[in-house]
C-alpha cells in the first residue's frame, strides 16, 4: 500500500472529510481491520485565510510547498491539498515535490466526463467561482464549461463557506438558500452541481439536490484511494459493496443459541458452522 500525503486543515472541517473516505475507501476494498496510511500537516486556517489575497498568494504558495516537501521527506508518495481554493497554489507545491500532486479538478472532470455531464453548476467559494485557474483547467483538460451563480448568488455562497461552513455551523436557511441556487441554475440548463468547496457535503447531501452531484472531496479522496491500492485502471476494483437480506426463520432458529448477547463464544464445530452458514446466507460481498 502507497502512503498518502494530505494538506490539510484549510479547513479542520472537510480535511476529518477526506481521512474518513479515504480510510472507508481503503477498509472497503480490503475488508479486516485494513486502513490508509497517511502522512498529514494540518495548517492553522486562521493563518493561511489571511494570506487570500492577491499579495498574500505568493506567501501562501510557499508555505503549502514546503509542507509539501516535508510530507514527502515523511514518507508520502503522492500530495492531496484538501481544499479547491488553495488550489491556487498548486503550480508552486508541483514544482517543489518529486511525488504526484493529484489536482483536485481532474478527478472531477473525469468524474463529469464518464458522466457526460456538460453544463455542470459549481457552487464554490468566490476565487473559485470567479477567477479562471479552475475553470480553466475543466476547459483545457475536459472540454467542460462550468456554470457560476449571479453576482448575489456567488456572494451568497461565498460568505456561507467562510462564515458558516468552516466553522462548523449548518445551518437549515443556509441549505434552502443554496437549494434555491441550484434551482435557478436548473432553469438555466444546469445538468449537473459541483460541491468546488469541500465543506460543502457538510451543509448539502446528493440526496438533497434534484441533479447529480459531484463532491469534490469525495472525489479528490477517491483518486487518493486508488493511488494508494495501484489501482489505475478506472474499471478496477474501487470499493466493495456489501449486500444484505434478512435471514429466513430456518437460518435464525439454527443459530438462536450462539447468539446470546453477553453470552460464551461458539463452543463446537457445529455451532461454528451454523454461524459461517449464516454469515455466508445474509451477507455477500460485490466487487466493483
Amino acid at each position: 500500500m502507497r502512503t498518502i500525503g494530505l494538506l490539510g486543515g484549510l479547513s479542520w472541517e472537510s480535511t476529518a472529510t477526506y481521512y474518513a473516505a479515504i480510510n472507508r475507501g481503503l477498509r472497503d476494498a480490503l475488508g479486516g481491520l485494513n486502513s490508509a496510511k497517511i502522512v498529514l500537516h494540518s495548517f492553522n486556517f486562521s493563518e493561511i485565510a489571511a494570506l487570500q489575497t492577491e499579495a498574500g498568494w505568493p506567501e501562501a504558495s510557499r508555505r503549502l510547498a514546503e509542507a509539501a516537501k516535508n510530507l514527502e521527506a515523511a514518507g508520502a508518495e503522492c500530495i492531496l491539498i484538501c481544499s479547491n481554493l488553495m488550489h491556487k497554489t498548486a503550480p508552486i507545491v508541483e514544482q517543489a515535490i518529486g511525488v504526484p500532486l493529484f489536482h483536485i479538478a481532474d478527478g472531477l472532470g473525469t468524474a463529469l466526463k464518464a458522466e457526460g455531464r456538460t453544463k455542470p453548476l459549481l457552487l464554490a467559494t468566490g476565487p473559485v467561482m470567479e477567477e479562471t485557474f479552475y475553470s480553466d483547467r475543466l476547459r483545457e483538460k475536459f472540454g467542460i464549461e462550468a456554470m457560476v451563480p449571479d453576482n448575489d448568488d456567488r456572494a451568497i455562497v461565498h460568505r456561507v463557506i467562510f462564515d458558516e461552513l468552516v466553522r462548523g455551523i449548518i445551518s437549515d436557511d443556509s441549505k434552502r438558500t443554496y437549494l434555491g441556487v441550484i434551482d435557478k441554475a436548473m432553469k438555466h440548463g444546469a445538468d449537473s452541481v459541483i460541491f468546488g468547496c469541500t465543506e460543502i457535503g457538510l451543509l448539502l447531501q446528493p440526496d438533497d439536490v434534484p441533479l447529480p452531484v459531484f463532491d469534490t472531496a469525495v472525489l479528490h479522496a477517491e483518486t487518493a484511494v486508488k493511488f494508494a491500492l495501484d489501482i489505475e485502471n478506472d474499471a478496477m476494483v474501487l470499493r466493495r459493496v456489501k449486500t444484505l437480506r434478512l435471514p429466513t426463520e430456518d437460518e435464525v432458529n439454527a443459530v438462536a443459541g450462539c447468539l446470546k448477547v453477553g453470552g460464551p463464544m461458539p463452543t463446537s464445530a457445529q455451532e461454528e458452522a451454523a454461524l459461517s452458514a449464516f454469515f455466508r446466507a445474509t451477507h455477500s460481498d460485490t466487487l466493483i
